[in-house]
């Protein structure tokens, strides 16, 4: 499904204008990716939580050239889904 699926569910379930309903969609996930762009967690009770991960240090392998580089500690972004929401 895509965005442009969910905001027609949105609008068909709704009744409300596809304008409004897509501002809000790209609006929301706006807020989300800020948020976790300042390393700040989403909860939705209910729903899950997106929350930010902390990748330790590794050492990988350049194959081609056969050598070892380091990846250093990084964020990602993770969802988390609720008890509630869980199939």
């Amino acid at each position: 499904m895509t965005k442009a699926d969910v905001v027609s569910e949105i609008v068909k379930n709704t009744g409300i204008d596809k304008a409004t309903v897509l501002k809000t969609v790209e609006s929301f996930m706006e807020v989300v990716k800020d948020s976790l762009g300042k390393n700040e967690n989403v909860y939705l009770r209910g729903f899950g939580s997106f929350i930010v991960k902390t990748r330790a240090q590794k050492t990988a392998r350049n194959i081609s050239k056969n050598t070892t580089i380091i990846i250093p500690a990084h964020n990602i972004p993770a969802f988390k889904v609720s008890k509630a929401f869980k199939i």
